[in-house]
């Protein structure tokens, strides 16, 4: 089949279209034809080993121990079972998220984890639902714990992650601002947001608004200043990665860590933590129309490296996806 790995750490043009084993299915496993997958920003820092220390967990310097595969968003058909499954059949469509491996003809997953692609949905879009759309529902669900009449800020409200968040925070009956260049306004508008900042002529850290929530997927004010605009007892939640232009802000981060002990604000780290039943949550929430995927480009498989040079532009408004 064809998949796309590569062997050596650097920039999008070391990914490879190559020819691979189709991978072999265990009794508990399905076997899926993808027909889309998805990028995210994780993708990058895997395909570039950036931060460093990322090399020694994939065993090398100059490049994984052995080729490795790129994506972790699917959406695809069950194309064969596993002799123990029986809560699926050969040719549902389904979508969920993988370790690594997405950008293939063909994915092995156990059947316990994929769940049905909701019907209003494609294929693309279902693809762009997984991380993006968990990492979202787990910062405003869990960490922040938004709530019915509160106010939650969030920053690169037209992203991959922010798209969603606008509208999760929305179905969780909250007031909700969005931050996003000139451009994508009446996108962020359109999903949902109440009011919504244009930082081209605005600094949000310098108004009068103050919110309960901050989720700020850019992180490119200090915490001193995302604090100024946080109500007393309020929780800002960064989640802005970096890029490989303008490097990855460990120092900030470490900085951030070291003080928030002393602070009133709760500043609320977290790690996304993949699972069916948020998954099928966030299915069932689009279903009933209250969240819709944004996409933003749509690429073939032979231009993955252009597809990987967009997500690392950092600008994208909504998902990034290639066909199979």
């Amino acid at each position: 089949m064809k998949a796309v790995v590569y062997d050596t750490f650097g920039g999008p043009d070391v990914l490879q279209v190559a020819d691979v084993e189709t991978p072999a299915s265990g009794p508990k496993d399905v076997l899926v034809k993808v027909h889309a997958a998805a990028l995210n920003p994780v993708d990058w820092h895997f395909v570039r080993g950036a931060p460093f220390p990322m090399r020694m967990m994939m065993g090398g310097l100059r490049g994984p121990k052995r080729p490795r595969g790129v994506g972790a968003d699917y959406a695809g058909t069950i194309a064969a079972l596993g002799s123990a499954v029986t809560e699926c059949a050969v040719g549902d469509p389904v979508f969920g998220y993988c370790e690594s491996g997405a950008l293939a003809e063909y994915l092995v997953r156990p059947a316990a984890s994929v769940v049905s692609k909701p019907e209003r949905l494609t294929f693309e879009q279902a693809a762009g639902v997984p991380l993006a759309g968990l990492t979202a529902l787990q910062a405003m669900r869990d960490k922040a714990q938004v709530r019915t009449g509160q106010h939650v800020l969030i920053v690169g409200a037209a992203g991959g992650i922010g798209s969603f968040a606008v509208q999760i925070a929305k179905a969780l009956g909250a007031h909700v601002t969005g931050v996003q260049s000139t451009r994508a306004l009446d996108l962020v508008r359109s999903i949902g947001a109440d009011r919504v900042i244009d930082y081209n002529t605005e600094d949000f850290t310098t108004g009068d608004s103050r919110y309960d929530v901050v989720f700020d997927n850019v992180c490119n004010h200090t915490l001193a200043d995302v604090r100024r605009v946080v109500k007393p007892g309020g929780t800002i939640i960064p989640n802005g990665g970096g890029s490989p232009e303008k490097g990855i802000s460990m120092l900030a981060l470490l900085r951030t860590l070291a003080t928030r002990s002393f602070l009133s604000h709760k500043i609320a780290f977290f790690v996304t933590k993949p699972n069916r039943p948020d998954l099928q949550m966030l299915a069932d929430m689009i279903q009933a129309g209250a969240v819709t995927p944004v996409i933003d480009t749509v690429y073939p498989l032979a231009d993955v490296a252009g597809a990987m040079r967009h997500l690392e532009g950092g600008h994208a408004h909504g998902k990034i996806v290639v066909t199979i």
